[in-house]
């Protein structure tokens, strides 16, 4: 199979990349980028634990071909925070023991951040809406939740 060439914006820095037609960006990022923020889970789009936003929305990248994102903005974990001082989302989930294994944190915080951008507001049924792309085999999610409404709140005061 012929490579291609294509450059990836992620994280506000582009990335010129010769890929293979059908390799996934979350294979992309891990693997020629580094960014290993980004989990593989279960490479069907099921667990969410690859999402990253794509032109700020969130995706799974494991449904996603690198050549896809070409000309998108691609947001991973490692773009979230600012420097050393994280995001709201990642404070209120440390702050709410809403990290456990850590293996979702990643796809639930960027879900968060895409929500808490289009909805600084938003309800318990929202914020659970937004999470329901996203497992967790170990915090029952009620945490995670919690932490969003706290990151929302704190975005608003």
């Amino acid at each position: 199979m012929s490579k291609m060439q294509i450059i990836l914006t992620v994280n506000g820095a582009e990335h010129e990349l010769l890929t293979s037609p059908n390799r996934t960006l979350a294979q992309a990022l891990r693997e020629d980028l580094e960014l290993t923020g980004t989990k593989q889970g279960c490479e069907v789009g099921d667990c969410g634990s690859c999402t990253v936003l794509l032109d700020g929305e969130p995706v799974n990248s494991c449904l996603v071909l690198a050549v896809q994102a070409s000309g998108q903005a691609v947001t991973t974990i490692e773009g979230v925070a600012d420097g050393n001082k994280l995001h709201p989302v990642q404070d209120a989930m440390v702050e709410r023991g809403a990290v456990q294994c850590g293996f979702c944190t990643p796809g639930m915080v960027l879900s968060a951040v895409s929500l808490l951008d289009k909805a600084p507001d938003p309800s318990e049924s929202d914020i659970r809406q937004a999470l329901s792309g996203n497992l967790c085999r170990c915090t029952g999610y009620q945490k995670i939740v919690e932490a969003v409404a706290d990151a929302a709140k704190k975005g608003r005061d």
